[in-house]
């Protein structure tokens, strides 16, 4: 069998259709329809990818993402009906791999479920070749440590100022995670700050004149209308 995939999803007609065509190609499948269950079951078992719907009976699906966050790194695709862009935030933020919106094509779910589970062998390998110093970040030829409080690309220092570089290690710490700008602001400047959002994309857009301009890369990327995510090498 494939990656063992757990589906948990209310909707018991679409819980089936979506077990049949995993099932079809290739993948082993575990179902429940309730959120404390789906909790249970994604500690005590072990699966490759968690397909989530957000509205469930006994325990709502973001808070069985939050909490297993702090358990399993599985990767969790969210099946939602709602479309409103802070829902899809809201799951990114607490660790959601991606989000789809009911109701979709199945081409583009098993689309959604080979990438997410290639970025998250391709993370589980890099790791386990290249364990990474505490405190240390690494993309490209970019590194950040904490320690040294220093950027570089290669032998070249990269000089911040000390939002820059919080900006920067957030975005570091949760690659091909999309940061809304209030989460970022939280992150940088703290949950007192008051002022407007817009401070965040002022930040960014020095982080691109001082890395992306001067490197010819393309580090940090806009996700219209959600936020920004620094997404794997590919």
């Amino acid at each position: 069998m494939g990656a063992h995939i757990l589906v948990v999803e209310d909707e018991e007609k679409l819980a089936r259709f979506v077990e049949l065509e995993l099932l079809h190609e290739g993948y082993e499948v575990s179902k429940t329809a309730n959120g404390r269950d789906a909790l249970k079951m994604a500690v005590a078992g072990k699966y490759d990818l968690i397909l989530l719907d957000i509205m469930l009976p006994g325990l709502n699906g973001l808070e069985v993402l939050r909490r297993l966050q702090q358990d399993k790194p599985t990767p969790v695709i969210l099946l939602t009906a709602r479309d409103a862009v802070m829902d899809k935030v809201s799951g990114l933020d607490a660790g959601a791999a991606d989000y789809i919106t009911k109701p979709f094509a199945i081409e583009e779910l098993l689309a959604r479920i080979r990438v997410a589970l290639k970025l998250h062998a391709k993370a589980a390998f890099s790791t386990a070749e290249k364990p990474q110093e505490k405190g240390v970040y690494h993309w490209q030829k970019l590194s950040l440590s904490e320690k040294s409080h220093q950027v570089m690309w290669d032998n070249h220092e990269i000089l911040l100022t000390n939002r820059e570089f919080q900006m920067l290690k957030i975005l570091l710490e949760n690659v091909d995670i999309v940061l809304s700008r209030d989460a970022l602001l939280d992150k940088v400047c703290g949950f007192d700050y008051v002022g407007e959002t817009n401070v965040v994309d002022v930040y960014i857009r020095f982080l691109r004149s001082k890395i992306d301009e001067v490197f010819g890369v393309k580090m940090i990327q806009t996700v219209r209308g959600v936020g920004y995510v620094i997404k794997s090498e590919k």
